[in-house]
């Protein structure tokens, strides 16, 4: 904050005794000290509104992407238990079916397995 050394608190600290006075010192760091703590804590929560709040803008932002994806919504359709909104956005998506990897057009009989081939 302030770039005061050990030696310049110490200075400042003899010049209040003597404009001030030994009676009336202890009373007056005392209140000094009072408004730092109330300056310190004023700032801090200052400073936790603005983290706040640039945290709630953040997560605005992250919430309207993900909102943008159209696969979320259909895993939240399918988890909150609304399949038909599930089922009509899967097939609107697409018309083509996917098969397998493992699965081809040739027949059943003309497919190499693991028998036939030893």
């Amino acid at each position: 904050m302030f770039d005061i050394g050990f030696f310049e608190i110490i200075f400042i600290m003899v010049i209040a005794l003597l404009v001030v006075g030994p009676e009336r010192l202890p009373r007056i760091a005392r209140t000094a000290g009072l408004w730092v703590g109330k300056m310190r804590g004023f700032v801090s929560s200052v400073k936790a509104d603005i983290d706040q709040e640039l945290a709630a803008e953040e997560l605005k932002k992250v919430l309207a992407k993900q909102a943008a994806v159209p696969e979320l919504e259909e895993l939240i359709d399918e988890v909150t238990g609304n399949p038909l909104a599930a089922t009509e956005s899967k097939s609107s998506g697409s018309s083509e079916k996917m098969l397998p990897a493992d699965q081809s057009d040739r027949p059943a009989e003309t497919r190499v397995t693991d028998d036939t081939a030893k």
